[in-house]
């Protein structure tokens, strides 16, 4: 018998809503988007912890809301509560709570689970809701600059598992992500600054315009100025979403990950940090390391490199940190920050592919890392890092 071959074609369409106080009653932007049906829409509501303590009234506020509109939108139950950060995806419980819940409250297909938080947050629902009856609709709704620009906004969910970032995971896109910029305003300054570092990774590989707006408004994003950190994000989101729709490989089935700049040695950080490095600041790293390294092979010029480091050390990013240079001489350790390079290429498979900057705005891939120039990069930032430190 001949084989069968076939070829199946999918369309995903989604759209990322820019708004302020999505929950206030009179804003009707989520019960428009759903459309008013005949029967309503069925929501279950998953919020992150360290949102819900900085908004103590949200609870409340989306109780009024659901109520404002019962006739077109239905909250299932109180909203699910769940401590955020990498604590949400680094414990197998939190799938299986918002599973259960899905089952419990007879969330279909036609039905929506609602995340609302933080990017972690956002990755742990995405998984469970990408897996319960194959697939439920998932809204998200990010509160922080990185999970607005960046991870709130893709099409990849994941949680960590046998000590790897990530391991377990689908592509699915989201139904609808909604910005809203109110949930900002309470961010430490530390998770202020985090997401900008995605920003300077995307302006990096695709926008030399966009790296020079966020170079030029580095004071004010410091001040927190709101409409500043907007257009970052708008921005930052669009290029984003531009590289998914016209990338060609929106689901990573290549060896190419140009989003991912900067990321091999940012996951490995996390991880040997005990997560105690937020991921924009070991992406702020990965991205110094790796500008560092072409700099030396010869592909980025020391102006441009310069301009790079400066960047992130004006916006207060640490351009070194202890784990860089632990066990170098020990390959095979996975303390070593070498380690991170196999588990990079064994999480996408296929030949280790790494993007790496030849300028500001135009990046190239490569497929091996010559590791005495690597170890001279890590001496450098941290000598580097050393000369930003006030003498005693």
């Amino acid at each position: 018998m001949q084989p069968l071959h076939q070829t199946v074609q999918v369309t995903y369409r989604y759209s990322v809503y820019f708004t302020e106080q999505l929950f206030a009653r009179d804003n009707t932007l989520l019960r428009d988007v759903l459309g008013i049906d005949a029967v309503p829409r069925k929501i279950l509501c998953v919020v992150d912890q360290g949102l819900w303590r900085h908004h103590p009234d949200l609870l409340d506020t989306l109780q009024v809301y659901f109520r404002a509109h019962y006739t077109s939108l239905r909250l299932v139950c109180s909203p699910l509560i769940f401590q955020g950060g990498e604590d949400a995806k680094n414990n197998p419980a939190n799938v299986a709570m918002v599973q259960e819940a899905i089952h419990l409250h007879g969330i279909c297909r036609h039905s929506y689970v609602m995340a609302i938080g933080g990017g972690a947050v956002l990755d742990m629902v995405g998984y469970a809701a990408a897996t319960a009856h194959r697939g439920v609709r998932l809204i998200r709704v990010p509160t922080t600059v990185l999970a607005q620009n960046d991870a709130g906004i893709g099409v990849k969910n994941s949680v960590n598992a046998f000590g790897k970032k990530n391991f377990l995971g689908t592509f699915a896109p989201p139904s609808l992500v909604f910005n809203d910029a109110h949930f900002l305003q309470t961010l430490s300054l530390r998770d202020w600054r985090c997401g900008i570092a995605e920003a300077i990774k995307v302006a990096l590989l695709k926008d030399a315009a966009f790296f020079d707006f966020i170079e030029a408004q580095a004071k004010p994003l410091m001040q927190r100025d709101m409409t500043v950190m907007r257009q970052l994000i708008y921005r930052c989101a669009q290029l984003h979403l531009e590289h998914i729709v016209h990338g060609g490989d929106p689901f990573e089935s290549g060896s190419s990950r140009p989003l991912d700049f900067g990321h091999w040695a940012a996951h490995k950080l996390e991880q040997l940090s005990g997560y105690t490095l937020r991921h924009g600041e070991a992406v702020a790293i990965g991205i110094a390391l790796d500008s560092t390294y072409a700099y030396l092979e010869g592909w980025l010029y020391e102006q441009d490199w310069q301009r790079i480091l400066e960047l992130l050390s004006t916006l207060g990013f640490a351009l070194f940190t202890p784990e860089l240079s632990q066990y170098l001489d020990y390959l095979n350790d996975p303390r070593c920050i070498f380690s991170g390079l196999h588990e990079f290429r064994e999480h996408l498979g296929g030949q280790l592919t790494l993007p790496l900057l030849e300028g500001i705005g135009r990046c190239i891939e490569v497929n091996d890392v010559y590791k005495e120039t690597m170890k001279e990069s890590i001496a450098l930032l941290e000598m580097y890092q050393s000369s930003l430190q006030p003498t005693l």
